[in-house]
């Protein structure tokens, strides 16, 4: 990725989530973002078919495209944790499993349709839309899977810590549930099509770094929601 491509999603990033974040306190419901943590995931199942190189300068990773959105759901899922407490984040990522369910279905109904006879990309359409089922199918068992493991490790680091150390409940909640989502998303949606080994390595060496941006994020998310106002877990 160049360097105005990264600086491009990291300001798509910060507005999506600080926009949803403004919006949920005006509200006072987490619907903006668990409209946004939905819209990261099917994009993520969307584009997840494509590998790309991460060049680090001293080596290349290789991860699938949707590493850079799909990391971002890590965070949004701990601010509503955060602000509005775990039974809302989990009911946000039920909420985009079946999401996950409904576009693998979608996008089944659309691949088997006859196409028109003037329609001339119906190869490109395939060839982009095939791999999307297993990909998804793959997505839901590992996204509910890791994102439930943040959220119950999340909700545990906050009630030991009494609300202090934020850093270490979004570290020590995200860390772990990426690792267990790039074993688990990459030997499903994989085995026998891409090497598995180098991409569980680069898509959870990307994740970190895109988690280790997202940081700042968190706080400034708090900020916007003034989170001095407390949850009952």
């Amino acid at each position: 990725m160049s360097i105005s491509l990264i600086l491009a999603w990291a300001c798509a990033i910060g507005v999506s989530v600080l926009g949803a974040a403004y919006l949920a306190r005006r509200s006072g419901r987490p619907d903006a973002l668990v409209a946004l943590f939905v819209t990261l995931v099917l994009v993520s199942n969307l584009v997840a078919a494509k590998i790309v190189g991460f060049n680090f300068l001293i080596t290349t990773l290789f991860a699938p495209a949707a590493t850079i959105f799909f990391s971002v759901t890590f965070l949004v899922s701990d601010i509503i944790n955060e602000r509005f407490g775990r039974a809302e984040a989990q009911r946000a990522i039920v909420m985009a499993a079946l999401a996950q369910v409904a576009f693998v279905a979608f996008t089944y109904i659309a691949l088997v349709m006859e196409p028109a006879p003037f329609f001339n990309g119906q190869g490109a359409f395939e060839a982009v839309l095939t791999a999307v089922p297993r990909i998804a199918l793959a997505g839901i068992v590992t996204f509910f899977v890791s994102e439930t493991l943040d959220a119950y490790l999340y909700s545990w680091f906050r009630q030991k810590t009494e609300g202090k150390h934020l850093w270490m409940r979004y570290a020590f909640s995200s860390l772990p549930a990426m690792l267990i989502d790039s074993i688990l998303f990459v030997t499903l949606a994989f085995a026998g099509v891409q090497p598995l080994l180098p991409l569980i390595i680069g898509l959870t060496v990307v994740k970190y770094l895109v988690g280790l941006v997202n940081a700042p994020l968190m706080y400034a998310a708090r900020f916007v929601l003034r989170q001095e106002n407390k949850v009952e877990q």
